[in-house]
Formats: C-alpha cells, structure tokens, sequence
C-alpha cells in the first residue's frame, strides 16, 4: 500500500512539472492578448498582438532605413533636450537595447569574485569596460541580475576579480534569472 502510494504520489509530481509551466506560459499568453484586445477593444481574440506586432514591425523596417536614420537621430536629439522626458526616454531605450539591436549590453557574461576568503562568485554582465570617466581606471561596472525578477544590482568592481566565461549572454541570463536551475544548454 505504501510503494503505490509513493509511486502515485511520483506520477502526480511529474504530471505537475509537465503541465504547470505550461498552462502558466499559455495563460500568461492568454493574459496578455486578452488585455491588449480589451485595451484596443477589438472583437477578435489576437487581432491586437497581431496590429501591435505589425506596426512595430513596419517602424522597425522603415527606421533602419537610411533616410530615416537622421530622422530618429534628430527626434532622439530632440527628446534628449525635454528633462524629465529625456529620463524616462533615454532609460527605456537603453533597456531595451541593452536586450535587443546593435548595441547589447548583456552579452559579455563574466564571474565575479565577490570573496576570496570563502572563494564566494557571481555572474553577471559586463557592461562598461572604460570607467576613466569616474577615475576608476582598474574597475569595470558589472550588472548581476537577480533569479525570477526583472531587477538586479550593479557593482563596480575590480578588473582582477573578474573572469570572462566561454558562454553566450542569452544562456548565462537564463542560468542567473533560473537561479541556476536550467544549467547553460541554450534552446
């Protein structure tokens, strides 16, 4: 009666492993179209993401295009003048671009010697090399972002106890973000 217990009580945790992530991402989804259909009150379910999706897309393709490069570089110029606007502007594009485009910032992943005593590390990003500016010549700024959360803490912290790692930056973000859980096999 106890091995079939435990055998059943085996099964259901599996099942569970299996099927929680995935009614989780699929409601999430569900969510998130939902409240994008209810915010451009359309009547069919999707028609929103698939609206939002295309204009970005089209943005995308006609702002990469020479001509409008010195558009975009004037209308950045622009907002960079307007003092709050610039704050809340400038921080949303870095974000953004920190993840995506020309210019990412997590990609350089790194180990961090946080104590040597106890031979303590941490990965995270590098994500400026040249810290000349603040005086600090032997110190790079490194950004460790926190497991299941979109926040982290950024250091500055001596060259020598940082170590770059032979892994992409998309399989080290998912390591640090799992809390290790996931290991560093990329999909």
């Amino acid at each position: 009666m106890r091995n079939t217990f435990r055998k059943i009580a085996r099964y259901f945790f599996s099942g569970m492993l299996f099927i929680v992530p995935l009614v989780a991402t699929g409601y999430f989804i569900f969510l998130s179209f939902s409240w994008l259909d209810g915010l451009l009150q359309l009547p069919y379910p999707g028609l929103g993401f698939v609206i939002i999706f295309g204009v970005i897309l089209i943005f995308g393709y006609i702002t990469s295009t020479f001509a409008l490069n010195t558009v975009t570089d004037w209308l950045d110029h622009l907002i960079n003048k307007i003092p709050f606007i610039k704050l809340i502007y400038s921080s949303v594009k870095d974000l953004i671009g920190a993840f995506v485009g020309d210019k990412r910032k997590f990609s350089k992943p790194v180990l961090v010697t946080i104590n040597k005593e106890n031979s303590l590390h941490q990965i995270g990003f590098v994500t400026q090399e040249d810290l000349t500016e603040l005086g600090l010549r032997d110190m790079v700024a490194v950004y460790f972002p926190h497991s299941y959360a979109f926040s982290g803490n950024h250091f500055l912290v001596p060259k020598e106890n940082v170590k770059p790692l032979d892994i992409t930056g998309p399989a080290a973000m998912k390591f640090i973000v799992s809390g290790g859980i996931s290991g560093f096999k990329e999909l």
